[in-house]
C-alpha cells in the first residue's frame, strides 16, 4: 500500500488528484494540505473533494499532513512546494511536483535537494502532452532551420503564470530539437514596429480568458507548408491519470529527478 499526502487539496486540480487517487485499490490518501485559514482545514479530506468521508482531515502544515506518507504530492505555488521539498529532502519522502512558475534559482535548489529524495517534476502530468513533447522535438530536429517555430497556449483567466510551464517546455523541446539555446531564442512579446522576424526564434504566445482548462498548439512553418501539433485538455483529470500514474512509480526509486518521460519510458 502507497501512502500518500496531497499538498492544495482544495484546488481544482488537488480535488481530481484526491479522487483518482482515492479510487487504486493499492493507494492510500493519508493527509492533505491547504493554505493557514483556508475553510477546508479541520474538515474530511473526502468531503472537501466532493467525495464519502476517509476519516482524515485537511491540515495546513507539511508535518502533520506528510509524517506518516510515502509519497508527497504538490500542486500548489513555488514558495510552497520549495517548503515541502525541503521536508521531503530531510525526511527521505518521495514527491510528485506538478507546480509550475519556478525561477532558476528555485529549480536549482529543487535539483539540489533532490540528490537525497526522489522526485517526478513535470510542468504537466498528461501523458499526452509528454508524447507531444518528444513529438516536438523530433520534428523540429527533422525541419531544421527552415521552419520557423511558433508557440501558442491558452488557460483560464485565474492561473498566474505565463507563458504556462508546458508552453516552455515544448519551447525547450524545439530549442533541443534545433541545437538552440531556449533562453537565448525565446520570444514572448511583440508589440509595435519590431521589425522582421529574427531567424532563430521561437516565439511564445499566451491567451488567458474564461475556463480554458489548457491548450497548447505548436506551428512549424516553411515555406508554403505548415505542420501543427495540438494538445487541448478537456478535463483536469487528464493530468490527474498522470500523477497516479508517477506515484505508483516513483515509490521505491533511489534519490533523484525524473520527468514524466522516466513515467511513460518514453
Amino acid at each position: 500500500m502507497i501512502k500518500v499526502s496531497i499538498m492544495g487539496v482544495a484546488g481544482r486540480m488537488g480535488q481530481s488528484i484526491f479522487r483518482l487517487l482515492n479510487a487504486q485499490e493499492d493507494i492510500q490518501i493519508v493527509g492533505a494540505t491547504e493554505i493557514e485559514g483556508h475553510p477546508a482545514i479541520g474538515n474530511d479530506i473526502g468531503i472537501v473533494s466532493g467525495e464519502e468521508e476517509i476519516g482524515v482531515s485537511v491540515t495546513s502544515g507539511i508535518e502533520e499532513s506528510s509524517g506518516d506518507a510515502d509519497v508527497i504530492v504538490d500542486f500548489t505555488a513555488p514558495s510552497s512546494s520549495m517548503v515541502n521539498a525541503r521536508f521531503a529532502s530531510a525526511h527521505g519522502k518521495s514527491m510528485v511536483i506538478g507546480t509550475t512558475g519556478f525561477s532558476q534559482e528555485e529549480k536549482n535548489e529543487l535539483a539540489e535537494l533532490s540528490r537525497s529524495f526522489p522526485c517526478v517534476f513535470s510542468p504537466n502530468m498528461s501523458i499526452g502532452v509528454n508524447v507531444m513533447f518528444e513529438a516536438t522535438k523530433k520534428i523540429a530536429e527533422v525541419l531544421g532551420d527552415e521552419f520557423d517555430v511558433e508557440i501558442i497556449e491558452a488557460h483560464h483567466k485565474h492561473k498566474v503564470d505565463a507563458p504556462s510551464g508546458t508552453a516552455l517546455r515544448l519551447g525547450e523541446a524545439a530549442a533541443e530539437g534545433l541545437n538552440r539555446d531556449f533562453n537565448s531564442v525565446a520570444r514572448f512579446e511583440r508589440h509595435g514596429a519590431i521589425g522582421e522576424r529574427g531567424e532563430k526564434e521561437i516565439g511564445m504566445q499566451t491567451i488567458r480568458a474564461g475556463d480554458i482548462v489548457g491548450e497548447h498548439t505548436v506551428m512549424f512553418c516553411g515555406a508554403g507548408e505548415r505542420i501543427e501539433l495540438t494538445h487541448r485538455a478537456l478535463s483536469r483529470d487528464n493530468f490527474a491519470k498522470g500523477v497516479v500514474r508517477a506515484v505508483k512509480w516513483i515509490s521505491g526509486k533511489p534519490a533523484g529527478m525524473y520527468t514524466m518521460k522516466e513515467v511513460l519510458g518514453i
